[in-house]
């Protein structure tokens, strides 16, 4: 089976070695048995809250307190350190909220920060999402020359009607701008688009999709809406919302025309040409690590005998000063995973890949054995949605179409 991979090379960055102690740290022995470490990074201003939107963002009001939050997301960082000595970081991607948002002056500072303390090199994949409304060619000049390779546009529509219903900040001419600019300074650009809009038919999709791979981008994300809790179109759901059978035919668009150009369909929402994956994302859909830094950012950290989840306080502020006391009082979960939970969180993220990953990819990820998913690996299987298959662990064309059935098996 082809396998996604997290690349390793000499110049991947690597957090310097020291010996493991009280707080968790990893012996050196022992670091190479553990799965790939990528950094998140969470910027969580924007200029307005979209109404789909349940990630940690906050409308901005007045400026960014760019020299507080810089000195927290350092004391944060700093905190995780011991917990990850020796570790080689593979990819960092810096989110939001919009990230775009930042001075290129604070991007530099934040980029050399991680460098200093984790050795991070050019050679490693490097995103920041932007908002094409926050566009300026300088400023992508400068975040480039600071060290992003990887550019991740928040197109969402072309259409000018359906960009507002979506509470965007930008039109579709500066959608199409910001996609030019980011052309002449990043390597790598992927777009995220949205269907099954409210009024959305199929030529409208049809257009957007045509309109973002005329661009010859290399990377789309193509989500559909739904109605997230704790949002806008929660409590007022927007009108005419597609039916789904034409949601359906929507979907069947994005796989025939993404194809037609070469794409893959290698994730549920990701379509990508050869060589360009997602490497972050794959990362985490792999059942890789990832240090979480900022307000309400999720980590997922192994340790030789435990796989802990953390996170930190969503209230920027909060967090703001309290990563700032170093006491640790930023973070509101540090939870070690029992075993009997492992196997639904494996499987949540590895089938969410087309190709699946390697069936010896649980036991090397999180030193479980693989018995431990025999009864609902065979019944999956019987039910037809799994591949009966020794070498791998891939949803079957039934178990992608019913990905949500094929997930749930596992939290038996």
């Amino acid at each position: 089976m082809k396998t996604i991979p997290i690349h390793r090379s000499t110049t991947v960055a690597k957090v310097a070695s020291q010996p493991g102690d009280s707080l968790g740290g990893v012996r050196p022995q022992f670091v190479e048995t553990l799965p790939p470490l990528s950094l998140y990074v969470h910027v969580p201003w924007c200029v307005q809250k979209c109404p789909y939107c349940d990630f940690n963002s906050h409308a901005l009001q007045g400026g960014i307190p760019e020299a507080h939050y810089l000195q927290a997301l350092e004391a944060d960082l700093i905190h995780h350190l011991p917990h990850i000595w020796g570790r080689t970081i593979h990819t960092v991607f810096i989110g939001g909220g919009t990230p775009s948002l930042l001075s290129a002056k604070a991007m530099d500072h934040l980029l050399s920060m991680l460098r200093n303390l984790l050795g991070i090199g050019p050679a490693i994949e490097i995103t920041m999402e932007a908002n094409p409304g926050t566009v300026e060619a300088t400023k992508f000049k400068e975040f480039a020359a600071a060290g992003i390779n990887r550019l991740s546009l928040g197109i969402q529509s072309f259409n000018n009607e359906h960009l507002h219903t979506l509470g965007r900040i930008h039109s579709a001419e500066e959608a199409m701008t910001a996609i030019e600019i980011a052309q002449r300074y990043f390597p790598r650009i992927n777009l995220d688009l949205m269907f099954a809009l409210p009024a959305q038919s199929l030529s409208d999709h049809e257009r957007d999709l045509q309109q973002a791979l005329a661009f010859g981008t290399e990377h789309l994300s193509l989500y559909n809406l739904t109605l997230e809790a704790n949002t806008v179109f929660a409590k007022y759901p927007p009108p005419n919302l597609p039916e789904e059978d034409l949601v359906d035919e929507m979907l069947e668009q994005n796989i025939a025309l993404t194809s037609a150009q070469g794409f893959e369909h290698y994730e549920v929402s990701a379509y990508a040409k050869a060589g360009a994956y997602a490497r972050h994302n794959v990362n985490y859909w792999q059942f890789g690590d990832y240090v979480g830094i900022g307000p309400g950012a999720h980590g997922k950290i192994s340790f030789p005998d435990r796989i802990v989840r953390t996170m930190n306080q969503r209230s920027p502020q909060n967090w703001m000063d309290n990563a700032i006391k170093a006491d640790g009082s930023h973070q509101v979960e540090w939870r070690e995973l029992q075993a009997e939970d492992i196997p639904f969180e494996f499987m949540l993220n590895a089938l969410r890949l087309r190709e699946g990953v390697p069936v010896g990819l649980f036991e090397e990820h999180t030193g479980l054995s693989s018995l431990l998913m025999k009864k609902p690996l065979q019944r999956a299987i019987d039910k037809q949605l799994l591949e009966d298959s020794a070498l791998v662990y891939k949803a079957t064309d039934l178990g992608w179409r019913f990905l949500n059935d094929l997930q749930a098996i596992f939290l038996d």
